[in-house]
């Protein structure tokens, strides 16, 4: 990877880890006088569109989360988010625990598989994928059918498959892409710019 590709990598994940820490810190129940406020939301088909009210060269995501019906319990989510400022996607895909790290995911569809998808981390909550990616691979998720699958490789050698809803993704990736340039605020400008002039 030449020096340009790293420094455009490391500031789409710097663009896509600030993103899920205020899309933490504004869904927390009881947000501190430093969080960002509420995101604005909207829901489009099986995906919700947010934007947040935070300086950003991304601020704003599509996000779709899966549980087990019994427990509640998280077992897929995935946030793709924007950066107008490079013309590139930044992704964050959230799975369970117990998986095989060097084997990554693959998202598949009718009509696109994605190359495999490298873990970053793992915590308590599971195991993600954050990274910056292809623009083709947000494109061949538009152009599929309805339905799609993370695979993903448990410990124990097995193979599973995790659904995920593609109803009303294109739509919502084209409202969130509209959003972020218009709200975005690009990396180079956010250095040392001055905080904008309050308004009545």
């Amino acid at each position: 990877m030449n020096l340009l590709s790293r420094k455009i990598n490391q500031a789409l994940m710097a663009a896509c880890v600030g993103l899920t820490l205020a899309a933490g810190a504004a869904l927390a129940q009881a947000p501190t006088p430093e969080a960002p406020g509420r995101p604005d939301v909207k829901t489009v088909g099986d995906w919700t569109v947010r934007c947040f009210p935070i300086q950003s060269p991304s601020p704003c995501d599509i996000f779709q989360e899966q549980d087990y019906q019994k427990t509640g319990q998280r077992v897929l989510s995935i946030s793709i988010a924007y950066v107008p400022s490079m013309d590139k996607h930044a992704i964050q895909i959230s799975v369970p625990l117990d998986i095989s790290i060097q084997k990554g995911v693959t998202l598949q569809t009718d009509a696109y598989t994605s190359p495999t998808l490298k873990y970053r981390r793992c915590d308590r909550n599971g195991c993600y994928i954050e990274m910056a990616v292809d623009n083709a691979l947000v494109e061949g998720l538009a152009k599929s059918g309805a339905e799609g699958k993370v695979n993903i490789a448990a410990d124990n050698g097995k193979n599973y498959t995790l659904k995920f809803s593609l109803k009303g993704f294109s739509q919502a990736r084209d409202d969130m892409v509209a959003q972020a340039r218009a709200k975005a605020k690009p990396v180079e400008q956010q250095a040392g710019a001055p905080a904008p002039a309050a308004t009545p």
